[in-house]
């Protein structure tokens, strides 16, 4: 037991008072017996033994009583269990990402763990709260009170670890009390296990009472019609979906086309021809559950025609231009001695056609030309020197060339996965009418394969840096060597391949991955494009590459939605951007994440728990009904002890 005001305890010395106002009323006299009184003696005796007990019963009850008094005012209580962590600060990291929309059984889960905050944080409790993209430091609940009402749902991921970084940087050497709030749904740590050794550690999972759901996963271009674009709706379900579930496409605010889709599986694929112009909407459906992942926005442009150059002899490049049509591409043929460098910039697509040697200075060129999301397009030819073709092809990384064989080969294997030939078979051809060259090279290393020999080696490949291609092919297809051109592969396989990729796919981008696009723009020194719609605008990160300007997005835009990519007022290109969807699947819960920490139902609980623990145990009170109650049997000795 320790005191507040242990000074008091000198009143104790006081207890002498009543210890000598007893003597004194004990002191001895002599005693004279007159005879008249003799007979009373014994009665007097006796008398005066019972008043003996009571006043030493009186002394006792006083020096109790005034004992307790001094007690009481030197404030006695014993040390609170934690007594150490009381200055501990109090951390709230709140989860506010698009699962924590789904809906309890007190509504949406991130709405009501707000509204629990509001109610249970005292005015006077100072804290920190941290939200997926929110920081509060040092506030109290009615400084940030509108601030909580106010936020909204992030598409970035609940990072637990990352948050922890946070803290420690911003407090490195201050003591903690966490409390965490959050569904747990595709969330790990590594630190939350050390956290739990070092602080104490409060959990709040709150539950979704629906867990069903359906998301749209992705909206594709799947085929390119005379007068309709067929788009591919991917569809998701989580959990048990009965009924039917409405569809719809609309193009800006105009209803393109409805269906519905049944689930008899998870995932469902949607097919609907929409007209071929220009297309800046999204795809909705209805549920009863997440509504972030109800909506799919995507653009597609309009169609450009595809500049090309065909380095090659004439005779050799006709089946190129035959493919390669002016209602679709604008193509320069040229010899080699006479290819103009200063136009390759300006190009989508240099395709190689057997030239017998490629000089340095076009190899450079042409590394550049890649490095800046051009196609280049290699048909070696078998006068070429491994060397030269070497020298040229380790820019782009590990392949090369070996050697040259005689032996005829038969092309035997497509690729049917590879984005050349997405959506050119209806189904996996086994038995078709082979292709075949009579001298080819040998390759090595890395690359993904298009077509290979019977042998497995490989006729044709692909090499990218995500925003450039090169395609090689290993043998020349000229019809004196191969009969490739006869075969019905050559069209989709050349036209795809010279194709743009904004051509053949959605202008569509996921929020958080930080990608990248290419665009056709000339700047000036100090001009930037940004992107923009009617409720957001940013600039993103850009580098100019000569007529060319790259943007990368980083974690922008915040919101899912349509955008135009404008160079001062004019709209260069319309692009969409989604949200990932990381949280659709309300079933993947990290149940063993926090088994180590105090898992509760409430805030209050929490707060009611840090007060309990770290709050001393004052003994005043009982030290003054202790006092009461010796006041008490005082009075019920004088009354009744005789």
């Amino acid at each position: 037991m320790q005191f507040k005001h242990p000074e008091i305890l000198y009143f104790l010395f006081l207890l002498v008072i009543p210890i000598l106002v007893h003597l004194f009323q004990l002191r001895k006299f002599k005693k004279e017996y007159f005879t008249n009184v003799k007979l009373l003696r014994q009665l007097q005796q006796e008398t005066r033994k019972s008043s003996t007990l009571k006043k030493w019963l009186l002394l006792a009850t006083r020096l109790l009583l005034l004992a307790l008094l001094i007690f009481a005012f030197a404030q006695p209580f014993f040390t609170a269990k934690e007594s150490k962590n009381k200055e501990n600060e109090l951390i709230i990291l709140v989860d506010n990402s698009f699962s924590m929309q789904a809906k309890g059984n007190k509504g949406e889960l991130l709405k009501r763990s707000i509204q629990e905050l509001l109610e249970s944080l005292p005015e006077t409790q100072n804290f920190s709260l941290l939200t997926n993209n929110n920081v509060f430091w040092d506030v109290d609940i009615k400084t940030i009170q509108s601030e909580l009402q106010k936020i909204e749902y992030s598409a970035l991921p609940f990072e637990l670890d990352f948050l922890l970084t946070q803290i420690d940087s911003k407090k490195p050497n201050t003591k903690k009390d966490y409390l965490i709030i959050t569904d747990a749904i595709g969330t790990n740590s590594k630190k939350i296990e050390d956290l739990n050794q070092t602080n104490q550690v409060y959990f709040i999972n709150p539950v979704a009472e629906n867990k069903n759901n359906i998301s749209i996963e992705n909206v594709t271009l799947s085929q390119v019609l005379d007068a309709f674009y067929e788009i591919k709706i991917t569809l998701k379900s989580y959990g048990k979906t009965e009924e039917a579930i409405p569809v719809a496409v609309y193009n800006k605010e105009a209803l393109i086309a409805k269906s519905q889709v049944t689930f008899d599986k998870t995932e469902k694929e949607l097919k609907i021809n929409i007209p071929k112009n220009s297309f800046h909407g999204k795809v909705t459906l209805q549920d009863n559950s997440l509504q972030y992942d109800n909506e799919f926005y995507f653009s597609i442009s309009q169609p450009k025609k595809q500049n090309a150059i065909i380095i090659g002899t004439e005779e050799k490049n006709k089946f190129l231009n035959k493919i390669l049509t002016e209602n679709e591409f604008v193509v320069t043929n040229t010899e080699l001695t006479k290819l103009n460098y200063s136009s390759i910039e300006n190009q989508q697509t240099i395709i190689l056609n057997e030239i017998s040697e490629i000089p340095q200075a076009l190899g450079t060129t042409l590394l550049s030309f890649y490095n800046k999301g051009g196609t280049i397009i290699l048909i070696p030819s078998i006068e070429n020197n491994i060397q030269n073709l070497n020298n040229f092809c380790k820019n782009f990384g590990s392949f090369k060339f070996l050697n040259t064989t005689d032996t005829e080969k038969q092309i035997t294997k497509i690729s049917f996965n590879h984005p050349i030939y997405k959506n050119v078979f209806e189904k996996k051809v086994s038995n078709f009418q082979y292709p075949k060259v009579t001298k080819s090279f040998i390759p090595s290393g890395n690359g993904l394969p298009i077509l290979q020999f019977e042998d497995n080696t490989n006729f044709a490949i692909s090499i990218s840096n995500k925003i450039g291609n090169l395609f090689v092919f290993t043998a020349p297809i000229n019809k004196q060597n191969s009969n490739f051109q006869n075969s019905p592969l050559i069209v989709p396989t050349f036209y795809n391949m010279s194709q743009s990729k904004t051509n053949s796919k959605t202008n569509t981008f996921t929020i958080g991955e930080n990608e990248t696009i290419i665009i056709d723009a000339i700047l000036s020194k100090d001009e930037v494009v940004s992107i923009t719609n009617k409720q957001n605008s940013f600039i993103p990160q850009q580098q100019i590459i000569n007529a060319k300007v790259k943007l990368a997005f980083g974690d922008y835009p915040e919101l899912a939605g349509n955008y135009n990519i404008k160079q001062t007022e004019n709209t260069i290109e319309e692009i969409s951007f989604n949200y990932p969807r990381t949280e659709s699947d309300l079933n993947n819960t990290n149940t063993t994440l926090f088994n180590k920490t105090t898992t509760v139902n409430s805030i209050e609980t929490v707060l009611n728990d840090l007060h309990s623990k770290r709050t001393d145990t004052a003994l005043w009170k009982w030290f003054i009904i202790g006092t009461l109650l010796f006041l008490l049997i005082e009075l019920l000795i004088q009354k009744f002890v005789k």
